[in-house]
C-alpha cells in the first residue's frame, strides 16, 4: 500500500452533457457513450425520458425534482440543489452525468456546478449538446441566416436588461428569444419601443423537436393578436418556455415551404401498434420517421408448448440430419428454435447443411442476428403463399431427404403444410410455441382507446383485431383502422369498425407506409380547404375544449 494515499476514497468523474432540445435523436454519439457508463445520472427534468433510455438498467438517479401539483402552486422551487446531487456522488467516486437541457455552455447552473468541481479537484468534461436557440428553428423551418448575410444575437428575455433590448432593438441582426409563451407580446413591445419596426416577420415555437411542436408566424405588430386568435394565450401553462425567432433576415416570413418538420404525413399522431416492443421496433422506428408516436400495446403473449417432448426431438432430428429444410414462419419461431439449441448447449453452427428458409424479411433479420443466413425468402408477397410461390418441388435427384421442420405456433393455418406436401416433400409440423392472449393493457391505455385518445391503430392480422378488442374494448370512431389485407379488414368490419386504410400488399412496413399516405393526403386537404391541420383525436366530443382549456 502507498503509506502516502489518502485514507477517503479517489474522487469520481462528473461528464456535464448537452442533451438537445427535446428529440432523442439530437443526442450526440459522445453523449451515449457517456450515459451507458454512468453510475449515477442527474437530469433536468425536461431531458430525463431523452437520456434515461442510454442509461444502463441499475443506474443510481438521484430524485432532484419535486413535480407534485402541490409544491408548484404554492410556489416552492421545484428543483433541488442539483450540485450538491452531483458533487457528493462524485466524492463517493462515482461517474456521474450531469444531463442538462440544450447545451451546457449555455447553462448558468451547469457552470456554477463545474466551478465546484474544480474547486475540489474533480475532473469533469464537456459534452456539447444542441443548443435550444439553434435547434428548435432549425426544426421549425426558420434559419437564422440568408444569403444577405447579417449577424444573429441570442436574448434570453427571462433575464434581459433594458439596454440590451435597446441594443439588440437597435441592431439589424436577426434576434433568437428565449422567453415564455405569456411573455411573448412583451418582448415585442420591447423590440419595438428599441426601434424595430412592428412589420418585422416574427416565429414563435412551443414544444420544440418534438412531436408536440407548434409554431405561429406573424410580426412584432400582430403577434400578441395572432396568438390570441389561436386560443393561446391566455392559458394556464402561460410559462412554457418558447423560442421567438425575430428578424428580416430570418426566413420567419417565408416559413411554409421550410416547414418539414411539422409537416410531416403524420404529425404528432398518436399511432396504437398492438405488438410488443421486441416485435414492433423496426415498424415504430418507421413511423417515428412520418413523425408520429408509436405506443405498443401487445395483444398475444408467447408461452412454450404443454408438452416439449416433440420440439425435443425435432431439434435432435436437426442435428442428426433428418431434415433437408427447416422453414421459420416467425420472429417468435427463431426465438424458440433459438432458446431450445441454448438449452442443448448448441449455435448457428448446428444449421450446417440445412437449406434454411424465412417467410418474410422481420423473420430473416432475426434469423441473421442469430448467425444464420437464410437461403430463401420469398420474392414476393411476404406470407406462406409466397413462400410456397417461390419454394421448390422435392426431387430425388437432388434432395437427399425429403423431410422438412416447421416449428410454428399452435394456431398457424394449414396452409403451408398442404402446399409442402402438395411438393412432394414429407413436413414435421411441431408446435414450437403457444399463442394465449395478453393480459389487459392500463387502465389508463384502454380508456385512450376507447375515448378517441389514439389517432390510428395498426391491424396486423384478425387475431389482432380480436384480442385488442377483448382485452381494452373497440377503438373509437374518430381513430383511422389500418389493416394490413383484406382478411383483416374483414375482421374489423364483424367487430364494427370502420376501415380506413389497406395495406396493398402483406406487409407491416407496407401498411405504415400506406398510412402515411393516407395522413398526406388528408394533411393536404386541409390546407387546400383553407382548414387548420388536425390530427383525428382532435375530432373527439370535447377535446377541442380540453385543448384551449
Amino acid at each position: 500500500m502507498n503509506p502516502t494515499a489518502p485514507n477517503h476514497p479517489a474522487h469520481g468523474h462528473v461528464t456535464f452533457l448537452g442533451a438537445g432540445p427535446g428529440d432523442p435523436g439530437l443526442l450526440t454519439l459522445r453523449a451515449v457513450e457517456a450515459l451507458a457508463s454512468a453510475d449515477v445520472l442527474i437530469a433536468d427534468p425536461q431531458v430525463l425520458e431523452v437520456v434515461r433510455t442510454h442509461a444502463r438498467a441499475h443506474v443510481d438517479m438521484p430524485a432532484q425534482t419535486v413535480a407534485d401539483e402541490t409544491s408548484k402552486a404554492a410556489d416552492v422551487p421545484v428543483l433541488r440543489d442539483t450540485a450538491n446531487l452531483v458533487m457528493t456522488a462524485a466524492r463517493g467516486g462515482k461517474r456521474v452525468v450531469r444531463a442538462v437541457h440544450g447545451d451546457p455552455g449555455l447553462d448558468g447552473n451547469a457552470a456554477d456546478e463545474m466551478l465546484a468541481c474544480a474547486a475540489e479537484g474533480i475532473t469533469f468534461e464537456v459534452v456539447p449538446g444542441v443548443a435550444t436557440a439553434v435547434g428548435v428553428p432549425a426544426y421549425a423551418g426558420v434559419p437564422l441566416r440568408d444569403d444577405r448575410g447579417g449577424g444573429v444575437r441570442f436574448v434570453d428575455a427571462r433575464t434581459a436588461s433594458e439596454a440590451c433590448w435597446s441594443e439588440v432593438g437597435a441592431s439589424e441582426a436577426t434576434v433568437v428569444v428565449t422567453t415564455t409563451l405569456d411573455a411573448v407580446g412583451a418582448g415585442a413591445g420591447e423590440l419595438v419601443a428599441a426601434g424595430r419596426k412592428p412589420d418585422t416577420p416574427l416565429s414563435v415555437t412551443i414544444a420544440g423537436t418534438t412531436t408536440r411542436q407548434r409554431t405561429w408566424t406573424a410580426t412584432l405588430g400582430t403577434i400578441a393578436q395572432v396568438l390570441k386568435a389561436a386560443k393561446v394565450l391566455p392559458s394556464p401553462d402561460g410559462g412554457q418556455p418558447v423560442i421567438a425567432v425575430v428578424g428580416e433576415r430570418s426566413a420567419a416570413d417565408r416559413r411554409e415551404p421550410l416547414s418539414w418538420f411539422e409537416s410531416k404525413p403524420l404529425f404528432g399522431w398518436n399511432v396504437l401498434v398492438p405488438r410488443t416492443k421486441e416485435q414492433a421496433a423496426s415498424l415504430s422506428d418507421q413511423l417515428r420517421s412520418y413523425g408520429a408516436v408509436p405506443h405498443e400495446v401487445p395483444t398475444i403473449a408467447v408461452e412454450p408448448p404443454r408438452t416439449p417432448q416433440q420440439m425435443e426431438r425435432a431439434v435432435k432430428g436437426l442435428v442428426t440430419g433428418r431434415y433437408e429444410w427447416i422453414a421459420f414462419t416467425s420472429v417468435n419461431a427463431v426465438k424458440a428454435v433459438r432458446e431450445k439449441f441454448e438449452e442443448y448447449g448448441l449455435d448457428a453452427r448446428a444449421f450446417a447443411g440445412i437449406k434454411v428458409a424465412a417467410v418474410g424479411e422481420q423473420t430473416a433479420r432475426s434469423l441473421i442476428e442469430f448467425g444464420v443466413k437464410p437461403d430463401l425468402v420469398p420474392s414476393g408477397e411476404q406470407s406462406a403463399a409466397g413462400l410456397l410461390e417461390d419454394w421448390p418441388p422435392y426431387d430425388p435427384v437432388f434432395d437427399p431427404i425429403d423431410r422438412v421442420f416447421l416449428p410454428r405456433a399452435d394456431i398457424a393455418t394449414e396452409t403451408l403444410v398442404a402446399g409442402l406436401i402438395e411438393l412432394g416433400w414429407e413436413v414435421d409440423d411441431v408446435t414450437a410455441y403457444r399463442t394465449v392472449r395478453a393480459s389487459p393493457p392500463p387502465a389508463e391505455t384502454r380508456e385512450a382507446i376507447k375515448g378517441g385518445g389514439f389517432d390510428a391503430v395498426l391491424f396486423t392480422s384478425s387475431s389482432t383485431v380480436r384480442n385488442l378488442v377483448g382485452i381494452a374494448g373497440k377503438p373509437h370512431n374518430v381513430t383511422v383502422i389500418a389493416c394490413i389485407g383484406p382478411a383483416t379488414a374483414k375482421t374489423a368490419e364483424e367487430h364494427g369498425l370502420r376501415v380506413d386504410v389497406l395495406s396493398p400488399e402483406p406487409s407491416v412496413h407496407k401498411l405504415a407506409e400506406t398510412l402515411a399516405e393516407f395522413g398526406a393526403a388528408r394533411r393536404d386537404a386541409a390546407v387546400e380547404a383553407g382548414d387548420p391541420v388536425t390530427r383525428p383525436s382532435e375530432r373527439r366530443p370535447g377535446s377541442r375544449r380540453r385543448a384551449r382549456s
